[in-house]
């Protein structure tokens, strides 16, 4: 028997060194966050209610100025009395919507919203039109938020003194810097996105309701002013008649309903982002959804009823707005109603500007669950450094920092895109929802069905009406985008089920994984007289291999002959050096038919090892370009070849 004899243990490895984009990384974002803190980084429903609802409810601060953008031209000083009942319809709306939501967010306590109730009950392919709905409305909330901020900071400027009025140029520069700000915020994480995130909604829930409460006390003692209907700068002012007698009423009616559309848009951003709720998921998302329609229906009647009262009319530019025209009007001009105009402005430009962050919560989310149904790229599954899906965030940032572009931060031409994606999203929304039901034997079934059917009937309506009615404004570039989209999400899903199936056809290992070759070939590419050459050398012969061979393409016959010479020198190796002509200077051509030469036997294989010089700095990659991965993709289609790139760090 043989004495065991202790060892001491082996210290413990060094870390290696972090690179300096990592350094950088953390440095701007924090330190990273390990996978187990997900299920701690959840919110509360008031902090929930602040991050998730923002967009729906900053929506109100343009949502009635949108319908009477419509009216004031057609129908004049009557659009104030019809704006009342066209809102009202918007609330029947809301009504319905919430009651839609609040089955979802009780069934499905997964977020995806829209998407996971298509693809349950509709099938995976069907639930790609809710899945390019709710991005294309993502994407269009971040743009339309960010510039009715804007607007907001521009209208406040326009109202406190002229010598402001210069600051409209900065609407687009000033949108793109928020864009920014919304996904550092986001790419830092959930948590500090909350704690960012939720103190706006309650800051403008105060300053609107504080500005009801003041302009309803004011009309009732009839001491609230109008507004000029006339000033410069204001929308034409139609008469009554002339829409009522050639018969375009109804048509601008239903655009203005198209319009005030948007007011609900972010409705569905709590059942989209349902995982960020704490447990129990579906009864606190419940509770802050209610919570979140009641708040907004009461917003969308109140702006409304005093745009009613008090005759605020939109104007071309956009600004003044038509909640800072009510803000001046029913806070005065004195220094305390300058202090309540800018508190309500603020507000606004900041819930707005915050609305457009509830986007960055749900786009990742969506996309990371179309990802892992293969119907978008895998890497917009991944977790990235803080624990956000990352690569969804940068998405979200980059398209619609190109929408601001393209519309110069519009609101009004950015409202043509709005309402279409998110109607769609309810429409799939109730569809499935009444598919679920009519399935199921349960209590209240036959309520529940009606409910998500009409929801249904109703939303795409609306997604009829706004196609048709503003179709030449805007809305023709989603109607195309649609079919463009959802073709393109199957056909990555289409591609994802051909690997897939390719996996399954493969023979079993028994049969797979023997060698099917009698010699093996190492073929070492050298490129130049250097380390990095003999390093691959070194390698190739720990592989064991038959042969090893040293290769070098000629493309400059003076520099083959000075490397010829300096290799016949060296007693760094004893491989010999072959040179190749290549006269017209493609490289992947003459290694292709090397490489189909040496493996026409049928009976030997090949490994073609390309050294690859890497830098450690920025200047060293930029003065050194490799032609590495280039020659991978030419040679990786030929049998019995397999190419290899070893690194080789350049001190």
């Amino acid at each position: 028997m043989t004495d065991s004899v202790a060892r001491d243990p082996l210290p413990p490895a060094p870390d290696p060194p972090e690179s300096y984009g990592y350094r950088l990384k953390c440095l701007v974002l924090g330190p990273p966050l390990v996978t187990e803190r997900i299920a701690k980084e959840k919110l509360d429903n008031r902090t929930a209610l602040g991050v998730l609802a923002s967009d729906c409810l900053s929506s109100s601060a343009y949502g009635s100025e949108e319908m009477l953008r419509v009216l004031v031209p057609v129908v004049g000083v009557a659009a104030f009395t019809l704006l009342m009942p066209v809102t009202g319809a918007i609330l029947f709306v809301l009504v319905l919507l919430t009651l839609c939501y609040s089955d979802v967010v009780m069934i499905y306590t997964r977020a995806g919203g829209s998407y996971v109730v298509a693809r349950e009950n509709l099938g995976p392919d069907i639930a790609q039109v809710a899945a390019v709905a709710l991005l294309v409305d993502y994407v269009v909330t971040v743009a339309v938020q960010v510039s009715a901020g804007t607007n907001a900071i521009i209208s406040l400027a326009h109202l406190i003194g002229d010598d402001w009025t210069g600051i409209d140029h900065l609407q687009l520069p000033i949108s793109i810097g928020v864009v920014l700000l919304l996904a550092y915020g986001n790419l830092r994480g959930l948590r500090e996105a909350g704690r960012m995130f939720a103190l706006p909604a309650y800051l403008f829930m105060a300053a609107v309701g504080l500005m009801l409460v003041i302009g309803i006390a004011r009309w009732a003692f009839g001491d609230l002013p109008h507004a000029d209907l006339h000033a410069s700068g204001t929308v034409p002012v139609g008469t009554a008649g002339d829409g009522w007698l050639y018969g375009a009423s109804l048509f601008m009616v239903l655009r203005a309903f198209a319009n005030g559309g948007s007011s609900l848009t972010g409705l569905e951003a709590i059942s989209n982002g349902i995982s960020v709720f704490r447990e129990p998921q579906g009864r606190n998302a419940r509770r802050t959804l209610i919570t979140m329609s009641c708040v907004l229906g009461v917003l969308v009647l109140g702006v409304s009823g005093l745009a009613h009262l008090t005759h605020a009319t939109p104007y071309t530019d956009g600004t003044p707005t038509v909640i800072a025209q009510e803000a001046h009007l029913v806070f005065g001009g004195d220094s305390w109603g300058s202090a309540g105009l800018v508190f309500v402005q603020l507000a606004t430009a900041v819930i707005l500007y915050t609305g457009a962050n509830t986007p960055f919560t749900g786009f990742p989310y969506l996309a990371s669950f179309v990802a892992e149904d293969r119907f978008l790229p895998r890497p917009l599954t991944r977790r990235g450094h803080r624990l956000a899906f990352s690569n969804g965030i940068i998405t979200l940032s980059a398209v619609a920092l190109a929408l601001l572009l393209v519309t110069d931060a519009n609101v009004d031409k950015l409202v043509a895109l709005y309402a279409i994606g998110v109607f769609t999203a309810f429409t799939m929304t109730g569809s499935g929802l009444t598919a679920h039901h009519l399935r199921r034997r349960e209590p209240g079934r036959t309520w529940k069905i009606a409910v998500n059917a009409t929801a249904a009937t109703v939303s795409a309506a609306v997604v009829l009406i706004f196609a048709v009615t503003k179709f030449t404004e805007g809305a023709w570039l989603v109607v195309v985008v649609f079919p463009v989209g959802v073709w393109a999400l199957v056909r990555v899903n289409r591609e994802y089920r051909a690997e897939s199936a390719a996996l399954a056809a493969l023979p079993p290992a028994e049969h797979s994984d023997r060698p099917r070759w009698r010699h093996h070939v190492v073929l070492v590419l050298v490129d130049a007289f250097d380390p990095a050459a003999f390093h691959a050398l070194r390698y190739a012969h720990e592989l064991r291999p038959d042969e090893v061979r040293a290769v070098h393409v000629a493309v400059d016959t003076t520099r083959a002959h000075h490397l010829t010479r300096r290799w016949r020198a060296t007693h760094a190796t004893d491989v010999p050096l072959e040179v190749v002509d290549c006269p017209d200077r493609r490289v992947a051509h003459t290694l292709t038919r090397l490489a189909t030469e040496t493996t026409a036997d049928g009976r030997t294989a090949l490994t073609l090892l390309i050294p690859h010089r890497t830098y450690r700095t920025i200047l060293g990659r930029l003065l050194h370009s490799g032609t590495a991965e280039h020659l991978v993709h030419t040679l990786e289609q030929l049998p019995s070849v397999a190419v290899t790139i070893l690194p080789y760090r350049v001190p």
